[in-house]
This record gives C-alpha cells, sequence and structure tokens, in this order.
C-alpha cells in the first residue's frame, strides 16, 4: 500500500514539472518584431492649467493622479480626434486601469489599459498575474503605442459599437456601456470612472476641439502626424540575402519598406552591409 502511494506521488510529481516546463516554453515569442514609431509631440490641452487649478481648490487631490493627467491628456485627446472615444474616459480607464501609471504591467511593459493577448495579438508580451495566474498582457516600446492599441481594441471589436452612438460628452453613458459591453467585471467598473472624471474635471478634455488641435500637432512636427505600429513575423520567406551590389536603399525599394524600418527590425546601427548577410525584410 505505501508502495503505490509513493509511486503515485511520483508520477504526480513528474506530471506537474512536465506542465510547468510546456508553460514557460509557451511563454516566449521570438519570432515576432513590432515597429513602433517614435511618439511626435503634442501641443497643450490646457492640462497644466486645469491641474493648477484643481490643486488649489482641494489639496487633497492624489499627487501622483494630478501628474499622470499632465503627462498623458495630450495623446487622450489626440486619440479622441481619431477615434471618437471621449477623452475623459480615455483618461480615467488610464487612470485606473495603471494604478496612475505605478503598476508593475505599466511599468514593465507601458500597458496602461490592462490589454490581454487576446489570440490576434503577435506583438511583444509579459506575463502577470491578474484573474488568472501568468495570464499573457501586450508589451509596448511607448505608453504611447498603448493609447493607441487602447483605441484599436473598441474600435475593432463588434461588442463596442454600440457606444459609438453616445454623444462624446455623455462620459457617464460611455462608463455604464463599456461595463455592459463587457470590458470589465467589476460592477463598480462604471462608478469608479466616473468619480474620477468628476473629482479631477476630465470631462473639460472632451471640449478641445479638432481641427485647431490637428493644426497644432503638424506645426510641431513640421507637417508629420502619428504613424501607427508595424508588426512583422520572423518566418523564412520573410528574409532576404544580401547579393553584391546592394544597398539598404535598394533593398528597401524592392521590398516598399522604408531603410528606417529596415534598419530598426535588423538592428543595424548604420548603413553597412555584406554579401550573404540576411535581412528580415518583408511584413
Amino acid at each position: 500500500m505505501k508502495l503505490k502511494i509513493i509511486f503515485s506521488c511520483v508520477f504526480l510529481l513528474i506530471l506537474s514539472s512536465c506542465g510547468s516546463k510546456k508553460k514557460v516554453v509557451n511563454k516566449k515569442n521570438p519570432g515576432v518584431v513590432i515597429i513602433e514609431p517614435a511618439p511626435i509631440d503634442l501641443p497643450s490641452v490646457n492640462e497644466v492649467e486645469l491641474i493648477e487649478k484643481l490643486s488649489k481648490n482641494n489639496s487633497r487631490l492624489n499627487k501622483e493622479t494630478l501628474s499622470y493627467i499632465r503627462k498623458y491628456a495630450p495623446i487622450a485627446v489626440k486619440e479622441m480626434h481619431e477615434y471618437k472615444i471621449p477623452a475623459s474616459i480615455t483618461l480615467a480607464q488610464g487612470i485606473l486601469e495603471s494604478g496612475k501609471g505605478k503598476s508593475e504591467l505599466a511599468l514593465k511593459s507601458n500597458n496602461h489599459f490592462g490589454i490581454k493577448c487576446h489570440s490576434q495579438w503577435t506583438g511583444e508580451r509579459v506575463y502577470h498575474d491578474d484573474d488568472e495566474k501568468g495570464e499573457c498582457f501586450r508589451k509596448y516600446v511607448y505608453p504611447e503605442t498603448s493609447y493607441n492599441d487602447h483605441s484599436l481594441f473598441l474600435t475593432e471589436r463588434r461588442r463596442y459599437a454600440f457606444l459609438f452612438g453616445y454623444n462624446i460628452k455623455n462620459y457617464k453613458k460611455w462608463a455604464y456601456g463599456l461595463r455592459k459591453a463587457g470590458y470589465a467585471t467589476d460592477r463598480q467598473y462604471p462608478a469608479k470612472l466616473i468619480k474620477i472624471i468628476k473629482d479631477y474635471q476630465l470631462y473639460e478634455f472632451d471640449k478641445v476641439k479638432k481641427g485647431t488641435y490637428s493644426n497644432e500637432i503638424k506645426e510641431l512636427n513640421d507637417g508629420n502626424t502619428f504613424k501607427k505600429p508595424v508588426v512583422i513575423e520572423k518566418v523564412k520567406d520573410n528574409f532576404y540575402e544580401v547579393q553584391k551590389g546592394d544597398t539598404l536603399y535598394s533593398i528597401s525599394r524592392m521590398f516598399n519598406i522604408s531603410v528606417a524600418n529596415l534598419k530598426a527590425i535588423n538592428n543595424l546601427n548604420d548603413n553597412s552591409i555584406s554579401i550573404g548577410q540576411k535581412l528580415l525584410v518583408k511584413k
């Protein structure tokens, strides 16, 4: 009887060790490169003036929250103009989901909205305990990419489509609509968002006009606007072997990719390449 118990324990131990090894292997995703363009400069949306007014009227307001608003309000407004999501909602979600930018997930992966990998995600990833242990979350180089991905997350999924029928200034409807669509399991989620928006007067950012702001962005960036991230898979057919006479420019023209992106995905510090060198070139 004792012998049977010993064998059973050993068998269970082997199974558990095999399972843990499998998980570790699955956590790696070396086959994908995501190119995130450097953030552009954004003009003020009167965030400094609002913070000064709030601080003067209520000294009890959280300093880290005020700092978060000062840093990310212009990004939320830019996303609002492009995707029709209230800046107040985006900011409140960012504050809540990222712990004012201080959560482990935000600090180690610039993920401000707790967006998980899901089956279609092919970018970089990190693993973090949430509803379940060791869940997969999206990882970004820049927080700005996280904000853009949050916008895409809401606009590209059918279950959130009804939200865009709401007035962009009706943050209360949006807050309850997010809960209705299943964005969060917390029943108090809408109330938490609304409290943050009211306490910090985030609804003021919903009033920023698109035309003037868009022109100011172009003026600050010599006419350039935000470019979306590009995901490239590292598979065999996506590589090119450098031939005699090739230059980065000629290769970039051949595969319709910019020289800057070509250098970025191949970790090249200059324009030097050699015959026989294999370069990642295709999306």
